[in-house]
């Protein structure tokens, strides 16, 4: 079985879809993903359906829409005789299957586009610590490239879905500023300058995102674009949050204003520093 929650959630086993539309039974599916092979407590199911107060018809009802999930595995699974001469519901009993006080579905962590995005997220930023610049750029792009949307996007979210998909989209948006550090420690500063441009848009308060956003400007030969840009972004935190720039960032600032030459090339040895922190104390 294969499952995707990076975007919109999508779910197949032998290349016959099985996304159920009723809005709880996808909560469960998109929970129970995000543990494979593990039991998920009935009290936890229970509270990301219902709150924490759940109504007393709760337990029925949860059982109910387990027995419709493992119908609609069944049907996927060859109807009453399955692969193998099995039929579909035994095999769908054996997928979607009763742990202790849970339920689990028997399927690897690679089975799940989240789980093999953490994995070559966490290679790119091992190869951007080596000072692999050119293999962190290119293991996060195949990362960031599992990606459709925001994580669990078309899914109707309680409190534990909503505490993965927040953590998710932080380590997306890690790798993101990381794979941007790479590309620009590679001299591609031309080429990031739209994407930058869109990101801090998004992201208005991301001072990381900004510092990239300074030094892509500043080696792509435009100076005034880079001071404007943190001119922009110092009015902003001053106007709605009462703060001046992180101090990296007023250096970078000042190093722009001095035209400090250890900016005018990317730096292709030495110690694999993040943008943010070249100025760092």
């Amino acid at each position: 079985m294969k499952i995707r929650i990076l975007g919109p959630l999508h779910a197949e086993t032998g290349g016959v879809p099985v996304v159920p539309s009723a809005a709880k039974m996808r909560q469960i599916l998109a929970l129970l993903a995000l543990h494979p092979g593990r039991p998920v407590p009935v009290t936890t199911l229970k509270e990301e359906i219902w709150g924490p107060v759940p109504p007393c018809s709760a337990h029925g009802t949860l059982q109910t829409y387990i027995l419709r999930l493992r119908r609609a595995l069944a049907t996927a699974l060859g109807g009453p005789y399955g692969r193998a001469g099995a039929d579909g519901p035994a095999l769908a009993r054996e997928l979607l299957a009763t742990g202790h006080d849970g339920y689990l579905l028997r399927i690897e962590e690679e089975d799940v586009d989240a789980f093999a995005f953490q994995r070559a997220a966490e290679a790119g930023h091992a190869a951007f610590a080596d000072g692999d610049s050119a293999g962190a750029a290119r293991l996060l792009r195949e990362a960031l490239a599992l990606w459709s949307g925001p994580a669990l996007v078309d899914v109707r979210a309680g409190s534990a879905l909503r505490t993965h998909a927040a953590r998710l989209e932080e380590s997306r948006l890690l790798a993101v500023e990381r794979r941007v550090d790479a590309e620009l420690r590679l001299g591609l500063h031309g080429e990031l300058l739209a994407d930058l441009v869109e990101l801090t848009r998004l992201h208005p308060a991301n001072e990381r995102l900004h510092a990239q956003a300074m030094v892509a400007f500043y080696r792509a030969g435009r100076q005034s674009d880079a001071l404007q840009h943190y001119r922009g972004l110092r009015r902003r935190l001053v106007d709605e949050l009462g703060l001046e720039p992180a101090p990296q960032l007023q250096r970078l600032h000042q190093a722009m204003l001095s035209v400090d030459p250890r900016l005018d090339t990317p730096a292709h040895g030495g110690r694999p520093t993040p943008t943010f922190d070249l100025y760092a104390a």
